[in-house]
């Protein structure tokens, strides 16, 4: 064996070593989901949003950022910063703070297109020391999202892909969210609390569900399940309620 196949093998066996740790560490010490605190929350596996995967959100109107900006807030309980990547103006320091992500611990990035965004998201999501990365596109190639997937898992820092154009069924995030805003509730006080109706469009080794949801009152700022939205069979096409109406 010559002495460049054996510098060859020597370093195929280190890395074949190294991977095998690597491995056995994150199947020793998985990060804990990030509870919602929602009972009829817990059909997300584990009982709650996969921390160190990419998931992606939906929505057009202020509930879907609401939403978006409540989950890094809770994910940057830990202390990290938070990075927020998006075109356009600054964002609401007051609102922010009041779905409990304070502005002291974020980082606004601008980006002047859809590209540079995912392209600050991953390194965001590689930098491997935030809580989260949110970051707001129309659009995102399924090999764009694919490496924010990858670098999310590598790192182990959760990424919220916002996304305001159409759903597509090729983005791999873990989940996959759909978030409007419904009539608002009032709290002990007498002020309006805003709700989101949240719809589990696709969830990995889950199933599809929906809730309208609002924060609760304690300290804690977990989402409380207002009603439950079952899940019924599609009405049937008409040509259907014709051949029913007929054999029966």
């Amino acid at each position: 064996m010559s002495s460049l196949s054996l510098s060859r093998s020597q370093a195929l066996t280190a890395l074949r070593e190294q991977i095998h740790r690597l491995e056995q560490g994150r199947t020793a010490c998985p990060p804990a989901p990030l509870a919602f605190g929602a009972g009829a929350l817990a059909a997300l596996p584990g009982g709650g949003l996969a921390r160190g995967a990419l998931h992606e959100i939906l929505g057009s109107d202020g509930a879907a950022h609401g939403f978006a900006a409540w989950l890094a807030a809770r994910l940057a309980e830990d202390g990290r910063p938070v990075l927020w990547c998006r075109r356009g103006r600054d964002l609401y320091g007051p609102g922010l703070a009041a779905l409990g992500l304070d502005p002291a611990r974020l980082i606004l990035a601008r980006a002047g297109s859809d590209v540079d965004v995912l392209w600050a998201m991953e390194e965001g999501l590689r930098s491997g020391c935030l809580a989260a990365v949110l970051g707001e596109a129309e659009k995102a190639s399924p090999t764009a999202a694919r490496r924010l997937q990858l670098a999310a898992e590598a790192s182990g820092v959760t990424g919220l892909l916002l996304r305001s154009g159409a759903e597509t069924s090729s983005c791999p995030a873990v989940t996959r969210w759909r978030v409007a805003a419904t009539a608002s509730g009032v709290d002990r006080y007498g002020s309006p609390r805003p709700r989101w109706r949240l719809e589990l469009l696709r969830c990995r080794h889950g199933l599809p569900a929906s809730w309208i949801v609002e924060r609760s009152d304690d300290a804690t700022g977990h989402l409380v399940v207002v009603a439950d939205l079952l899940d019924r069979p599609a009405a049937p096409a008409a040509g259907e309620v014709a051949r029913l109406r007929r054999t029966g």
